[in-house]
């Protein structure tokens, strides 16, 4: 299966850096976000990645373009009309494809541009934003079992606030704070999808998240995978500094390529 990534938003709520490169290529411990993402995948044998680009996709393709340049010990001579030799380099059993998604197409739109590049096979979706401890292997296997068109990894992050009881007249019967068991799933990204989901999109302004994920839940073909691990959003500077902190003390689950 082929991966497909989410990398064309604008990220602006972490506007601090955005302003500068796409989300996805913020930094974490030296490497971008989208770096640390493809390396969760290809732990688990997955190594071809489809990239959706938009927002200042020029700094994606160059830095993939440069990446042993920026990844290896190098010597330029230009006693030998700028020799390069290349010393030694880390590389990863990785093919990219880097597609053009437009600068203002929804996530939805983003998805069904990159249809020509998955073909009538099923593939992975995720938001180029996240990291999870997720096991990729029985996440597929999740997906091909249940035969449905898409699965999605549900993550519970539960209650921030306290709890308002509240009755049918407006009253407050009761303030409590938040418990365990209050829960709030969402989606973490990690999707597996069927070609028949480019059936749910209409064009560039679909938003995946509303009416394909809603019509998908009606028509019985969603299915949630429940992962009751890591998950982080980085969706603001205070994520990046958290992961940060995670990362400088060893303590970064998602980077399982290490144990």
């Amino acid at each position: 299966m082929k991966v497909v990534i989410l990398a064309g938003g604008f990220g602006t709520r972490i506007s601090e850096e955005s302003h500068l490169r796409p989300k996805p290529m913020i930094e974490i411990g030296g490497k971008p976000i989208l770096w640390h993402i493809m390396k969760e995948y290809s732990v688990y044998g997955y190594h071809e990645f489809i990239i959706c680009c938009g927002y200042k996709q020029h700094v994606i393709k160059e830095w993939f373009a440069n990446y042993f340049l920026y990844n290896s010990d190098i010597t330029f001579d230009f006693t030998k009309g700028n020799h390069v030799q290349v010393h030694s380099n880390e590389t990863e059993p990785w093919k990219v494809t880097l597609v053009d998604t437009g600068y203002d197409t929804m996530t939805g739109g983003r998805i069904k541009r990159i249809r020509p590049y998955v073909g009538e096979e099923p593939f992975m979706l995720t938001y180029g934003d996240g990291v999870a401890d997720i096991n990729i292997s029985e996440l597929a296997a999740f997906h091909q079992q249940h035969g449905r068109t898409a699965t999605i990894t549900a993550v519970d992050i539960g209650q921030k606030f306290g709890v308002l009881e509240i009755d049918t007249k407006g009253k407050v019967d009761r303030f409590r704070e938040k418990a365990s068991s209050d829960g709030n799933v969402i989606n973490g990204g990690y999707m597996v999808l069927n070609p028949r989901i480019f059936d749910y999109i209409e064009g560039d302004a679909t938003v995946f998240e509303k009416t394909p994920i809603e019509r998908l839940a009606r028509d019985g073909e969603l299915m949630a995978y429940r992962h009751m691990g890591f998950w982080k959003c980085m969706d603001t500077q205070r994520d990046k500094i958290k992961l940060e902190e995670m990362i400088a003390v060893g303590n970064a689950p998602w980077m399982t390529w290490n144990k």
